[in-house]
Parts: structure tokens; sequence; C-alpha cells
């Protein structure tokens, strides 16, 4: 009868180890999910890595599929998306030019729904500080959330180009209105 009872508590205690992983990653997705689905707008600065090359500046992001960057450069450069268009005018030189995006991965962040998608069907990856949500769809895309405020923290691509992008981020604010006109693409010039 003792042997059974030592059994059972080994049995017990292993399912609970191999179990409570997956309750906690199912709840923080839960807490991001709910978290996500009340957010319209964001307003964020930001430190980008691309290859080796660092780049800062600020962000207005409204979703579905609206973003404007303002980087800290010298060339005092601008990005707009506005759906499925790109824009990157480079103030200083009074250039603008048009990119295609309707590939980029790059997408799947600035739509609700497909960032939800990831979220929902995304492989968690937990540490102290960073929950991870590794996406393997056409490619590769991992999303990264605060451990403690479940704030989204910045996103890790490759885009089109073949690019291996890093993009951290720190909100400043949830959910403004922004003027009309806050996301209109560029003519070129």
């Amino acid at each position: 009868m003792l042997v059974n009872v030592k059994f059972f508590k080994k049995i017990f205690l292993i399912s609970f180890i191999l179990l409570s992983p997956t309750n906690l990653s199912a709840n923080d997705k839960d807490k991001i999910i709910s978290k996500l689905s009340n957010l319209n707008s964001l307003e964020f600065t930001f430190n980008q890595l691309i290859n080796e090359k660092t780049e800062k500046g600020s962000c207005l992001l409204e979703f579905p599929g609206k973003l404007k960057c303002n980087y800290f450069d010298d060339k005092n450069k601008e990005l707009v998306i506005n759906n499925k268009k790109l824009a990157i005018t480079q103030k200083r030189y009074n250039k603008t030019y048009h990119y295609p995006i309707s590939k980029s991965p790059f997408l799947n962040i600035l739509y609700k729904d497909k960032l939800l998608e990831i979220v929902r069907s995304g492989k968690l990856k937990l540490n102290d500080k960073v929950i991870k949500l590794v996406y393997l769809g056409d490619n590769e895309i991992i999303v990264l959330f605060d451990r403690a405020t479940l704030d989204l923290k910045g996103w890790q691509i490759i885009d089109q180009y073949n690019n291996n992008i890093n993009f951290y981020l720190n909100i400043i604010a949830k959910n403004d209105v922004f003027k009309k006109g806050t996301f209109k693409i560029p003519e070129i010039n």
C-alpha cells in the first residue's frame, strides 16, 4: 500500500510539472489576446536593428494596417504605411520612394487579426522578462511581449529582401485617436 501511495505521488508530481507550463502558457496567451483585442492604436519609440545597423525613432500605429514612423537620423526619414502601400521620405533631400510590401511578413504585425492569429497559434517561449511567440507561417515571425505587463515589446522577422530585422519598442500611449491624414501616403517627387 505504501509503495502505491509513493508511486501515485511521483506520478502526480511529474504530471504537475509537465502540465503547469502548458496552463501558464495558455493563460498568458489568453491575457495577451484580451489585451490586443482592446487595442486600437499605439504611440511608441523604437530601436531597430537591420543587419547590424541600428536606427531609432518614434511611431504611430493604428489598426488595421497604418503606421507612421519618424527616424532620428541625418536624412530626417519618415516611413508611412497605409494598408498595403509604403512610402519612405527623406525630408532632408525632399525625396519620396514607394515600395511594395504585399509579401512582407511585417504586415502580420499591422493587422490585428493576423497578430491575434500569431498569438493563438505561435509557439510560446518564456523567460523572466519576455514572452516570445514564434510563428511559422510563410516566414518565421517572432513577436515579443513584456512578461510583467503583457504589452507588445517588438518583433523579429526576415523581410522579403532577406534582411534580418529586430524591432524593439517602448509604448508611450495606447488607444489615442490620430488626426485625419496622419497616415496619408506622400506623392512621388
